[in-house]
């Protein structure tokens, strides 16, 4: 649940600092006061929309900070994203610049996106605004409410998934029948590239072993001469270096047998005269196996103007021929079975037999949760004194799209008799406010989401019905924590905590700023006063107050 709501420099608030309890709290105070900017405060620490417009005239930053005890969703998002959440609370932060409307989002201290704090605040809070009755004419909302309360976001989310599958098949079948012969020039074409490469049969690394054996071929009599002439005048000379090279180190192993200074030098050269010895063996072994082969030296060019008249063709370097002959097999792989008339079709057929399997599944579940749904909101619609009023979730058959095959409509009749209608056919926008508020009350009934917060959702209900809905959001705030945001004394004599909105001129400040008060016992007793009688809180008023609010009334007689 929120555990505190820490505000500054935002709109017309300059700093505040809340703590909350568990169970059913409000704000009050005169319009204009400030009441439902909190709620906007609220909203932005939770990954709503910022710009620089919300700081506080003549400031450079607002900031806000929402603490919040932790629940089981929240923590596991906690440990997915790899953030610290040991205290058994989680943080969430919000600053706006005033100078360049850059906003920036933390959570435990840890920066985050606004998508990434959005997903969180999710977990933590659910906001019902004072629009929200306006929302619900809309078949979308109607939908995504019902979805929520049968408990099949995922399911959904499947069903979009299959049904965008299936419509791409569909598009592709589409366009291989619209372009059959565009198509087939394509087709055409890539089998001719793969049969001209295929016919060339080009291997990896080919081009740079024909490149390195023409060099060697065309250079064989170079090669056999200079090795030749080595061998030669290595061992085969009348003065072979070798021969003379072992004379030498006999001279000298003899004069080293004098002077020991000359046993190194002797080590070289013997040294030397092995390495030439085996030189000598090397290049009889290569004149042994090097022969001219003309008819070798041909086969080899031609297959290098071969590869080259190919590359050239195809504007390629001649390297890269085997890639690239695999890259046109693939395409041509991928391009049949791209348009493949019959096996798309017969994708098409699966992908559209898994979409409506899924679709009936979904709305069996739409069906049994609008029928609880419908029995609920007509429950509540009795205490609301809408005597004999009914209300029911249409559902029929329509046309296939992302969200399954249902067209859903809320159906409402205002009291006994009347017949059902669209709920966006509804006159009266104290009916319309009263159907909403039931609505709200049941799918917050139904959600995990641990803080609720209503800001004026009871706008155009009054009297009698006002205490009702006082009692409800009382009611649900047995099992969450419930923050409202009402201008009826009737739904605020109701609540465990009574916050007091108002604006005040302050010093150093140009313009007035809000002001928050945690009222007392007789706090609310004077504030509920207010909201029942106006300007002058008379006796009578007061005394009402504490009726209201169930504390004593002493009258001298």
């Amino acid at each position: 649940m929120l555990q505190a709501l820490t505000v500054r420099d935002f709109v017309i608030v300059d700093t505040l600092a809340l703590d909350f309890t568990s169970g059913f709290s409000v704000m009050t105070g005169e319009t204009g006061a400030g009441k439902s900017i909190l709620i906007d405060a609220l909203q932005l620490a939770l990954g709503g929309r910022g710009d620089a417009a919300m700081v506080r005239e003549g400031a450079k930053r607002a900031d806000i900070t929402a603490e919040f005890s932790l629940n089981g969703p929240a923590a596991a998002w906690l440990s997915l994203n790899d953030i610290d959440n040991e205290e058994g609370t989680v943080l969430l932060r919000r600053t706006i610049d005033a100078a360049s409307g850059r906003s920036r989002c933390f959570v435990n201290g840890v920066s985050v996106t606004a998508v990434q704090l959005r997903a969180l605040g999710a977990l933590l809070v659910d906001i019902h605004g004072q629009h929200a009755h306006q929302l619900l004419m809309k078949a979308g909302e109607q939908r995504m409410l019902l979805d929520r309360h049968a408990g099949i976001a995922q399911e959904v989310t499947e069903l979009g998934t299959r049904f965008r599958e299936w419509r791409q098949l569909e598009q592709k079948i589409s366009e291989a029948r619209e372009n059959a012969e565009r198509l087939q020039e394509e087709r055409d074409r890539l089998e001719w590239q793969v049969r001209e490469l295929e016919r060339v049969q080009p291997q990896a690394g080919e081009w740079e072993q024909v490149n390195q054996d023409y060099d060697r071929l065309s250079h064989a009599a170079s090669l056999l001469e200079g090795v030749g002439g080595t061998v030669d005048e290595l061992s085969e000379t009348d003065r072979p270096i070798v021969s003379r090279l072992g004379s030498m180190v006999q001279t000298m192993t003899g004069l080293a047998g004098i002077d020991k200074k000359l046993e190194p030098v002797v080590d070289l050269m013997e040294t030397a005269r092995i390495q030439l010895q085996e030189a000598v063996y090397t290049l009889r072994d290569y004149l042994a196996h090097t022969d001219l082969d003309p008819a070798q030296l041909q086969a080899v060019g031609q297959r290098m103007d071969v590869l080259h008249a190919i590359a050239r063709q195809f504007r390629i370097p001649p390297e890269t021929l085997p890639e690239e002959l695999e890259k046109r097999r693939s395409r041509l792989a991928q391009f049949e079975q791209d348009n493949n008339l019959d096996a798309l079709e017969e994708q098409a057929l699966q992908a559209e037999s898994a979409y409506r399997t899924l679709a009936e599944q979904v709305s069996r579940k739409r069906r049994q949760a609008g029928r609880a749904l419908g029995e609920a909101v007509t429950a509540i619609m009795q205490e609301l004194h809408m005597t004999g009023g009914r209300f029911e979730v249409g559902i029929h058959e329509g046309e296939p799209n992302a969200y399954g095959t249902d067209g859903i409509e809320f159906l409402v009749s205002g009291h006994a008799g009347a017949t059902l209608r669209p709920l966006s056919k509804v006159a009266s926008g104290g009916e319309l406010a009263r159907i909403s508020l039931a609505l709200s009350v049941i799918a917050s009934d139904a959600t995990e989401t641990p803080t609720l917060v209503f800001d004026e959702v009871d706008s155009g209900v009054g009297g009698g019905v006002a205490e009702v809905v006082g009692r409800l959001l009382k009611r649900l705030g047995n099992d969450h924590q419930v923050l409202c945001v009402t201008h009826l004394p009737q739904v605020a004599s109701q609540a465990e905590q009574h916050f007091q909105v108002s604006k005040q001129a302050v010093a150093d400040i140009a313009h007035p700023v809000s002001r928050i008060t945690h009222l007392s016992e007789e706090g609310r007793v004077t504030e509920i006063a207010r909201m029942l009688g106006g300007t002058e809180l008379t006796e009578t008023a007061l005394d009402h107050a504490r009726e209201m609010l169930g504390q004593p009334v002493f009258r001298l007689t």
